[in-house]
């Protein structure tokens, strides 16, 4: 059976589950890899961190409207919502990957 995820709408989406989101410093890292990559599986993410932490924080990305996750065969595909985040918040997203690029991943 297939893992299919669910996914905030854009409306779903809101401004304070999504900086919350965002204030970990290891889901920063997570959204900034992603950001420079388009697109990563779980593996390429962990960068050496247990499996069962990061599925937590893949999952409070997901729930916030943050990333999406596609099952391909046995790899979880990440992508960010940018253009949709983008959408909803002008120039949210535009800030934050700014920031994140001066700070320590």
């Amino acid at each position: 059976m297939a893992v299919i995820y669910p996914h905030p709408t854009l409306d779903e989406i809101t401004l304070v589950p999504l900086l919350r989101a965002l204030a970990d410093p290891i889901r920063l890292g997570i959204v900034f890899h992603l950001h420079q990559l388009g697109e990563a599986n779980c593996t390429t993410l962990l960068r050496g961190r247990p499996k069962s932490s990061m599925s937590h924080h893949f999952q409070v990305l997901r729930e916030a409207g943050v990333l999406q996750t596609r099952v391909e065969g046995v790899q979880h595909r990440n992508k960010l919502r940018l253009e949709e985040l983008e959408t909803r918040f002008p120039g949210l997203m535009t800030a934050i990957l700014k920031q994140a690029s001066n700070e320590p991943v």
